[in-house]
């Protein structure tokens, strides 16, 4: 028996654009009793091969019914062979995987074993979807011990593994791994960490943890760059947290906006156990301006006329302290202790983003149930399944999990994260044209049973527009250098440069009205004073997508798949060969699916899978 191996399902981004490959190898044998054109084929095989003539002339007049011309030749040496038009031709394709983006999305794709199985991310996650089914053929022995294919013996045709349809953007991915990397060098961070979401689906377009790795020489690097720490790694995300107790105090009513707090010249003595520091001597400040002005004594203020009940059913409310629901292996659920494990300390604590831990993931969640209007939504990595006929076996919807608070107060909380942008701790977040809403984040890390001095995580979590919320990113920087600990000298401005670069690279955000900003803030946002807000002499950066994937290759081009079932394998290979796209073939005949479906829009060089029978 001999056994025909199925190829692995391909790995694509939401446009088509493969994100985990293979590389095919192709074996050719013959049935010589159904050979119609025995010239054409010895001709050219002995052309890509350099074989003498007379060794595939003396297969061709074999008495068995299968005899092998060659196995496991590259596909670059394949093209004058696959478009030969023969019935008793005999292909079959193998390969193995192959990471066309090398680190590029590398935590999330993961990467397969040398028995192509899925050992981390999406590879493991829908290992059963991607593997396929191998076939095999019964081969007759005769008295000599020569094999051959006896028609009336059975054969089991192989079945391709399905095509994983992600919903990342490898455009957006790109940017954000090239920007994360600029930052994580230039403030001399030991980590980082961001995503791209979209607030309305929770689809995930762009996902990203560093240092990371190459999943094609995946053995020069240390198996703790594999994690997508996005998702399966937490931490106490400091000021980002403070619109837990903001939303929690606007359902509750618990607070007029214009009510003013005592934040004591920025040092509060909380209950005579700790002294909370702010970043600057705030004196009185209403509620929009410790939001704006990301005042620790303030929010702790707000907090306890929320009371600990409220804050700790808010922050779960918000799915702090539980699983997204991703589809990804080792998702973290973070930690929020429950109310009876909290110290008196703990309200103040968790108000300002500490003795509680949450992912990346989580954090982008929130911010965008504060930006669709009140809903946390279930994330979403992998927009459909296809099975090899073309068929879609699974197609995800989006889905809200739960109502967190009303519109209403959802709009005036990010009337106060777009003053956090305009004039607050997050102007390095701002652009021009655009209204912005967003918070900074600045935490120290716990190190050895108390909080570090020395040690902190950076962070920014935003969307924009900001009246008309498109996209939502976090931005975290792990033990940045003491300069860049603060959230909006660290992450903000990362946020700033790869919205600007997706704004150059998508027409739809341009469709956008464009606002007045006032030019007391423009001089606020330009001063050089050592709050968590600037970033002297902002370096200016290109803002176009060119060039990000490769530095020598054009803008990527689009083209629609022709339709190719009902023709014979040359024309299919030829028709597609035209139009710019790769094939893999799987059967002999005609052709009766193939995948994507006639009028996909796909990149340029894509492959097409064409099952023939």
């Amino acid at each position: 028996m001999v056994h025909l191996p199925s190829v692995r399902g391909t790995i694509y981004d939401t446009k088509m654009v493969p994100l985990a490959d293979n590389i095919a190898h192709f074996s050719f044998g013959v049935n010589p009793y159904e050979v119609e054109d025995k010239e054409t084929i010895i001709s050219r095989f002995s052309k890509v091969t350099g074989r003498d003539t007379t060794y595939y002339s003396e297969r061709l007049n074999s008495d068995q019914s299968f005899v092998f011309l060659e196995r496991n030749l590259k596909y670059s040496l394949c093209n004058n062979l696959l478009d030969i038009d023969d019935k008793g031709l005999i292909v079959n394709q193998s390969g193995y995987r192959y990471y066309p983006h090398q680190s590029i999305a590398a935590q999330t794709i993961g990467f397969t074993n040398v028995d192509n199985i899925g050992i981390c991310g999406l590879e493991i996650e829908y290992e059963k979807y991607l593997k396929g089914k191998d076939g095999w053929i019964v081969l007759q022995t005769d008295g000599k011990g020569r094999s051959y294919h006896n028609l009336s013996y059975p054969k089991q045709v192989p079945v391709n593994g399905s095509d994983i349809i992600t919903t990342l953007d490898i455009e957006y991915q790109a940017i954000l791994t090239h920007e994360l990397k600029k930052q994580m060098e230039k403030s001399r961070s030991t980590g980082a960490t961001g995503i791209i979401m979209e607030p309305h689906t929770g689809r995930i377009l762009a996902i990203c943890s560093l240092p990371d790795f190459n999943p094609n020489n995946r053995h020069n690097f240390s198996e703790d760059k594999y994690r997508n720490k996005v998702i399966t790694d937490q931490f106490e995300p400091g000021s980002t947290l403070k619109i837990v107790p903001a939303v929690a105090s606007l359902s509750l009513n618990t607070v007029p906006l214009d009510q003013e707090f005592n934040c004591e010249d920025g040092s509060y003595n909380y209950k005579g156990i700790k002294i909370i520091q702010d970043w600057s001597s705030f004196g009185l400040l209403n509620f929009p301006q410790i939001i704006e002005n990301s005042s620790n004594v303030g929010i702790i203020k707000i907090s306890e006329t929320v009371g600990s009940k409220n804050l700790y059913l808010f922050a779960k409310k918000f799915g702090f302290g539980s699983p997204t629901g991703v589809r990804f292996p080792g998702e973290a659920k973070g930690i929020l202790r429950t109310i009876d494990e909290w110290s008196a300390l703990s309200l103040a604590e968790i108000s300002m983003g500490h003795e509680i831990s949450v992912t990346v993931l989580q954090l982008a969640l929130a911010y965008s149930t504060i930006a669709n209007g009140g809903f946390l939504m279930k994330p979403i990595l992998v927009d459909k399944i296809i099975h090899p006929t073309g068929k879609i076996i699974f197609e995800e919807t989006p889905q809200i999990i739960r109502q967190v608070g009303s519109k209403e107060n959802m709009e005036i909380l990010t009337s106060m994260l777009c003053n956090v942008v305009e004039s607050g701790t997050g102007t390095s977040a701002g652009i021009d044209g655009w209204k912005v809403a967003g918070k900074t984040g600045t935490a120290q890390k716990f190190d050895n049973g108390s909080y570090s001095k020395t040690k902190f995580t950076s962070s920014f979590a935003g969307f924009f527009p900001a009246d008309n919320p498109q996209l939502v990113a976090v931005i975290v920087l792990d033990e940045p250098s003491y300069y860049y600990r603060w959230g909006g000298v660290g992450a903000a401005p990362v946020f700033k440069r790869i919205m600007k670069r997706i704004i150059n690279s998508n027409d739809q955000i341009l469709v956008h009205s464009l606002h007045e900003r006032d030019l007391n803030i423009s001089s606020h946002s330009n001063s050089t004073k050592t709050s968590e807000n600037t970033e002297p002499h902002e370096e200016i950066l290109p803002l176009m997508i060119t060039g990000i994937l490769d530095q020598n290759r054009t803008k990527q081009k689009f083209i629609t798949i022709p339709e190719t079932r009902g023709m014979s394998m040359r024309q299919a290979i030829s028709t597609l060969r035209e139009v710019g796209l790769r094939s893999t073939i799987s059967g002999s005949g005609i052709v009766i699916q193939q995948n994507p479906k006639p009028g996909t829009e796909v990149a340029t060089n894509s492959l097409c899978s064409l099952q023939l029978k």
